[in-house]
């Protein structure tokens, strides 16, 4: 499963008020007079326009940002007041979804929520639990699906909208608005006890996000805050116009603050399960299992079809009182901070990526692209280089060697005896191509990591000096902390690519014997552990070519069963599609 996450909550709001009663926002004396559908459509038109523009030429991003954003806040001004938000805080909700989940068979007697203050709520246990006992589970009649979306309401409208029938997230979103605003909702108990607010970029003030320019999540940042300005004018429009959508509660008050919501609500929370009859998967929103905060471990999740429901086991011991974490996956830092709205100092699958391609105008085009396509790899990919060692997978190792072999190598790949067997050598370390080869690769690996950091507007030291600054808003602070850590990971790499480097060329002076690849030693390429010596294998996530989504394959059997070992199976394979974002 895909894990999802719970967001630090937004500060409780000091009424208290009936847990029943749904109220709208009083406007502020300072709030705009009503304005008129027609305006409100112009302006909607115009910012649908805006996002669905041809791409900025490079460089030009920002300024489209500034734009969108100036269209998006001209449209908050005049929704002020608008939007839907329920009397009193989010923790006044709590002891409604702890009921609410017991009614409806699901397993609370292990923990309670409790607010962990820097990291916000989660679960505390109750009990003393066991590593890899079964301690939560939640039954699918619970969970918000894009199945549950299509019997809801919004039945119709999904039925002839394309988009809805294609973006599960989308469909999701929306759901949960049209459940929000309905006060007969069985979900109610869940939606209230949700965050009013979210640390996903979609919050950030422009001068927040101006602190991420020039880094690699930048991009991302911008492209999402587009897509969901674009997703909510369309929808804005279709839900007015659209005569399946004219029965929807969500028709009277759909601000751009509501869908903001519900964009991040499901960005932090979606997750992977399999449909019913097993046969695909589908998007769900998991209540309680979602307050779980992230730490380090293995994935613990996994859907039982057999009795229809959501599972976790515990990922360690934990002793009463404790905080139960669960692992949300093999996600960078940057992947957290635009999906999920936090920073993971200790993060071990951080990494930062590059775009590599053979030029095709390079006289041995050919010649390189064939040997990498019998290799599995794509002649331009995007990798990425890991905060840990080695900083690159055994699929990046063997794209540098194929990258930087002379015509004799190649034609030995290609052509020489056992020729075939030895592409299974390409990404493992011990069976270098030459000493010339390897010392080229680190060279060149070395080289392009000082070219990355010399893009930056700040130096490590500049940021680490900021970081020291007590006045930081919550957001600041996380864009220097991911701006950094992309810093870091460069600057190991260099210094990694520079030891290797000096290590071959120590190899090559000493005249040392390359070492032989035997037959028999395909046995040690098929069972190591370590990355660096594996064949190629599967692809990873982040190293797809451009254009290309990993596809998740056979999943009618993978979400049965409760051993840790299948769990973790099971969850891996779904995790394989990155099914946090939102693109339109």
């Amino acid at each position: 499963i895909n894990n999802g996450v719970s967001s630090p909550p937004s500060c409780p709001s000091n009424t208290m008020g009936k847990k029943s009663r749904v109220k709208t926002q009083k406007s502020g004396s300072g709030a705009s007079a009503v304005v008129s559908p027609k305006e409100m459509m112009n302006l909607i038109s115009e910012l649908l326009q805006k996002c669905s523009s041809a791409a900025p030429s490079a460089g030009k991003e920002w300024e489209e940002y500034i734009q969108i954003r100036g269209l998006v806040e001209k449209i908050r001004k005049k929704q002020k007041g608008m939007s839907v938000v329920f009397e009193g805080s989010r923790e006044d909700y709590f002891p409604d979804l702890m009921s609410w989940a017991q009614e409806n068979g699901a397993s609370c007697d292990s923990f309670i929520v409790t607010n962990f203050g820097a990291e916000g709520y989660g679960l505390r246990a109750t009990r003393d639990i066991k590593a890899e006992e079964l301690f939560l589970w939640i039954p699918r009649k619970m969970l918000m699906t894009v199945e549950s979306a299509q019997n809801s309401e919004l039945g119709p409208l999904y039925s002839q909208d394309r988009i809805l029938q294609a973006m599960g997230n989308v469909t999701l979103a929306l759901h949960l608005l049209c459940e929000r605003a309905n006060p007969a909702s069985s979900w109610l108990p869940y939606i209230r006890s949700l965050p009013q607010e979210y640390d996903t970029p979609l919050y950030y003030q422009q001068d927040e996000v101006q602190l991420l320019l020039g880094t690699q999540a930048v991009q991302d940042v911008l492209s999402q805050y587009k897509n969901t300005a674009r997703q909510y004018a369309y929808f804005y429009k279709l839900v007015q116009t659209h005569p399946a959508a004219s029965k929807l509660a969500l028709k009277d008050s759909f601000t751009f603050d509501d869908y903001r919501w519900a964009v991040s609500s499901v960005m932090t929370r979606q997750n992977q399960i399999p449909t019913e009859d097993g046969s695909r998967v589908t998007l769900a929103l998991i209540p309680v299992w979602d307050m779980c905060n992230h730490t380090n471990g293995l994935i613990t999740t996994g859907y039982n079809l057999e009795d229809d429901r959501c599972e976790c086991v515990a990922l360690q011991d934990y002793k009463e009182n404790e905080q139960i974490y669960i692992f949300y996956g093999t996600r960078s830092n940057a992947e957290f901070v635009i999906h999920n709205g936090f920073f993971f100092h200790d993060n071990v699958h951080d990494r930062v990526k590059i775009k590599l391609g053979v030029s095709k105008s390079e006289r041995l085009y050919a010649m390189k692209a064939e040997v990498l396509a019998r290799a599995g790899i794509p002649a331009s990919c995007v990798f990425a280089l890991h905060c840990n060692e080695p900083p690159i997978s055994a699929q990046l190792l063997a794209f540098l060697r194929v990258f930087c072999m002379t015509e004799e190598e190649l034609k030995d790949y290609l052509l020489g005896e056992r020729a075939i067997n030895k592409i299974f050598t390409l990404g493992n370390s011990e069976f270098p191509v030459s000493w010339d080869n390897e010392i080229k690769l680190w060279t060149f690996l070395e080289t392009r990591a000082a070219l990355l950091l010399k893009t930056y507007r700040t130096t490590s030291e500049e940021d680490c000096c900021m970081l020291e600054k007590p006045d930081l808003s919550l957001h600041s602070r996380v864009a220097i902390q991911l701006r950094l850590a992309e810093k870091q990971i460069l600057e190991k790499v260099s210094a990694s690519g520079r030891a290797k480097r000096l290590q071959f060329q120590k190899k090559l002076e000493e005249d040392a014997p390359l070492p032989h690849y035997e037959e028999s030693d395909i046995a040690l390429l098929e069972n190591s552990d370590t990355d660096a010596k594996l064949p190629i294998i599967l692809r990873k996530l982040e190293e797809v070519e451009e254009g290309q989504e990993i596809q998740v394959e056979e999943h009618s059997h993978f979400l049965n069963g409760r051993s840790l070992a299948s769990l973790t199976f099971c969850a891996e394979q779904v995790q394989i599609k990155n099914s946090f974002k939102f693109e339109m």
